[in-house]
């Protein structure tokens, strides 16, 4: 619900802290006082579309914060994860509106835009007046309403589960059938190419290395005879190999006639004899590597001119014909297959699709049975609010034609306000005040069921007197045992059942110390005591002049519906 309304610099409102409570609130003033000020301060920090004629007069901005009490299963605290916004007991709306017309929007102070400060505000808060029935305008909104009373939820997710698994396979049905298409149009080419490619068979990296092994064959003739040479010189007659291990030999024998005179000559003759003996095997297996036959060589070019000569036919690098091999081999796989697999696809849609319209029809009579009840509850709140030769109608169109996630219905609420007229879509055939008793009929049909936490009524009594105001007040009355419910009004019977009364007026700032402002007239709004509420009630049984009879009958209200 909401707790708490903080407005600063709107209009005529300078500063306003208004601290809200559960059950029905009422809040009352003259014509002119600036109830609608408050409303719109309200719907801003909602979300709604931003003015920067909304700021006071002489000030560079206004800002209005609304807290809300939700609770720990509300789905507005998902909706705070998804977004990455800390979720905290309160639930803080802050809406600054510039006057250049700028705006910003924060929740839980994470800056946000406002388009989803409006989401929010549809799950908290319902404004309802005569021309703003915004339950009644979206007749996407009445097949809701109507799921809500009858208990229809559960039967519409199912629905909606079926209608997406349905569309699913049939979009995978017609990519197939398109795909198999093209395929078909392809096929003597793509089988060709997979046979071609099947049997050059080109492996990744080959290129590369395939060039290295031709530079290094055609360069083997200059490399052999040079490394010849260098064998010769480390194995042949004139090797050192033999000379430097004799004199080791030599030096070893000395060695033990003086010790350690000789151990370093010895040490490092003896690791040069061993690394010479490492370089000749290393230029044996040398020579073994580059000992090729001429048809190596002529066979390495013709697997290179085979690799790029594939490559230009298809257009690919050298290194990506092996991914195309394979991606083709796929393409032709799934062709050959596809008939197979289209025909169990077009199975599967026929069986989900019969699945679809099996739950559709049962939603369906469901919602029948639903609306008419519905239509029977709000005919029994009309007497009473003076429409007893009203008639609320649900028309409910049901084709084939209509199907959607929500089912093959079209739902709209109709009336008809006279006998022997005939009915219409409630927006085209109510008046302003008609509209709003059905409204109000309407949402007492729907006690706790498709209701925002939150219901505001704008003057929805106006033009209603005696039996009428009162009627409207029993169902406010009603409404606030489910939900919290704020009423401005100017119905003596309305104001006289509420629990929480708040006056709005005008008040002209008096002069003080260091006062720019003595002399403005601002907008105020005052909780009222029992004592206040007998004179304001009193005000608006008796208009300026409030009389003697007019507090008895203000006490007889308040005692009436205090009993």
């Amino acid at each position: 619900m909401l707790s708490r309304l903080s407005i600063r610099d709107i209009v005529l409102i300078s500063q306003l802290d208004i601290d809200f409570s559960s059950g029905l609130t009422v809040l009352t003033g003259e014509t002119g006082a600036g109830k609608s000020i408050l409303l719109d301060a309200l719907s801003l920090a909602l979300g709604s579309r931003g003015d920067g004629a909304l700021v006071r007069k002489g000030c560079p901005q206004g800002v209005v914060v609304a807290v809300f009490e939700i609770s720990d299963d509300h789905p507005i605290r998902q909706l705070l994860v998804d977004n990455a916004i800390a979720d905290e007991t309160n639930l803080i709306l802050r809406r600054v509106q510039g006057a250049d017309g700028r705006t910003k929007a924060f929740i839980n102070d994470n800056p946000v835009s406002v388009s989803l400060l409006r989401d929010l505000g549809h799950m908290l808060v319902e404004i309802h007046g005569q021309h703003d029935d915004r339950a009644l305008i979206d007749t996407n909104g009445h097949k809701m309403l109507v799921d809500a009373f009858g208990g229809l939820e559960t039967e519409r997710d199912l629905l909606k589960a079926a209608w997406h698994a349905w569309r699913a396979r049939v979009r995978e049905h017609q990519e197939l059938t398109e795909k198999l298409a093209a395929g078909a149009r392809e096929a003597e080419y793509l089988r060709a190419s997979v046979e071609e490619l099947s049997a050059l068979a080109p492996e990744p990296d080959e290129e590369t290395q395939l060039a290295e092994k031709r530079t290094l064959m055609m360069n083997s003739e200059k490399l052999a005879t040079d490394l010849s040479d260098a064998i010769e010189e480390l194995s042949g007659g004139g090797s050192p190999i033999p000379q430097l291990a004799t004199l080791v030999r030599k030096l070893e024998r000395k060695a033990g006639e003086i010790p350690g005179l000789f151990d370093g000559a010895v040490e490092a003759l003896d690791s040069a004899v061993n690394s010479l003996h490492i370089a000749q095997q290393e230029l044996d297996a040398v020579a073994r590597e580059i000992d090729y036959d001429a048809g190596d060589l002529e066979r390495a070019e013709e697997r290179l001119f085979a690799l790029r000569a594939a490559s230009r036919k298809f257009s690919v690098p050298v290194e990506g014909l092996p991914d195309l091999a394979v991606q083709m081999a796929d393409n032709l796989a799934v062709m050959e297959s596809g008939e197979e697999e289209l025909a169990e696809l077009a199975a599967q849609v026929t069986e989900l699709e019969n699945e679809y319209y099996r739950l559709a029809e049962i939603l369906s009579q469901h919602r029948h049975e639903a609306a008419a009840k519905l239509c029977e509850v709000v005919d029994g709140e009309l007497p009473a609010l003076k429409l007893e030769q009203g008639k609320f109608i649900v028309n409910v169109e049901s084709a084939r034609e209509n199907a959607g996630p929500e089912g093959i219905d079209n739902v709209e609420f109709w009336v008809r306000t006279n006998p022997g007229t005939n009915p219409g879509p409630i927006l085209k055939v109510a008046s302003g005040g008609e509209l709003s008793r059905f409204l109000l009929a309407l949402k007492v049909a729907l006690t706790n069921k498709a209701s925002a936490p939150t219901l505001v009524f704008d003057e929805i009594d106006s033009g209603a007197g005696g039996a009428v105001a009162d009627a409207i007040g029993k169902r406010l009355g009603r409404l606030a045992d489910g939900v919290q419910v704020l009423s401005v009004t100017h119905a003596p019977q309305v104001a006289a059942r509420a629990g929480n009364h708040f006056r709005i007026s005008k008040r002209q700032l008096p002069a003080g110390e260091n006062s720019n402002e003595a002399g403005i007239v601002v907008t105020v709004v005052d909780a009222i005591t029992d004592g206040e509420r007998r004179e304001e009630i009193a005000r608006m049984l008796a208009g300026a002049k409030i009389t003697e009879e007019a507090r008895a009958a203000a006490d007889q209200l308040i005692n009436h519906n205090a009993a």
